[in-house]
């Protein structure tokens, strides 16, 4: 893949993300810009070079075309819904029509929620490229931003680290690190993708031990 390409294929993949807007500062323009950094980053540690870069990057600009709300009835069909979107969208642009199932399912099996298998080496790199961004600290702090819009608290006022209760994401922020983030590494496809979630998780455990101490102390 010729670097030049990507470099002509970037400012159209951004138009056509920019021309449905949100408004969510979690799923934002510097979101998608970090979720192909994230990208890149993967391709580098991978040894066969056998992804398709441009693939990976009109999936990384497009997987959030369609955002509907955590709690949203139809949270689970938003990747879908995206990909459809993409599709027609990078048609009309006159993105070459080999590789557009390959950005579809890639848009597709990104997200959590769908629980879509990820089969494709360029679908496995969106996918992790996009959950890395949910850890460490960027990750944090999107976890309180799309907290304060459920209207969430911050934590369990006795009981922060759910010792003694079950977790519950909905209705305390703190508590999405266990119930979700925690098994992001895991989860991973690729093998760089596990380790660099799992320093980031690291960093969100201890960050959510010091939370329960100052939260403690403070009741």
């Amino acid at each position: 893949m010729k670097t030049d390409m990507l470099t002509d294929w970037q400012p159209k993949l951004l138009a056509i993300a920019v021309a449905q807007p949100h408004g969510d500062g979690a799923h934002d323009l510097n979101h998608l810009h970090r979720v192909w950094a994230n990208a890149r980053s993967l391709m580098r540690a991978q040894a066969d070079g056998a992804a398709d870069p441009l693939v990976v990057m009109a999936a990384c600009y497009l997987h959030d075309l369609v955002n509907l709300p955590k709690n949203h009835p139809q949270r689970a069909s938003a990747s879908r819904l995206s990909g459809a979107a993409a599709r027609t969208g990078l048609q009309d642009a006159g993105f070459p029509a080999g590789r557009l199932d390959g950005v579809v399912h890639a848009i597709e099996a990104h997200s959590f929620s769908a629980a879509i298998g990820a089969t494709t080496l360029e679908a496995k790199i969106v996918q992790d490229a996009d959950r890395l961004d949910g850890l460490g600290a960027v990750g944090l702090a999107r976890l309180f931003y799309i907290a304060g819009q459920m209207s969430s608290a911050l934590a369990d006022g006795a009981d922060p680290l759910a010792l003694q209760r079950p977790l519950d994401d909905r209705r305390y922020a703190l508590d999405h690190i266990m119930v979700k983030l925690s098994k992001l590494p895991a989860m991973m496809q690729t093998d760089a993708g596990r380790a660099l979630g799992e320093q980031r998780l690291a960093r969100l455990m201890a960050f959510r031990q010091e939370f329960a101490a100052e939260w403690t102390d403070a009741a």
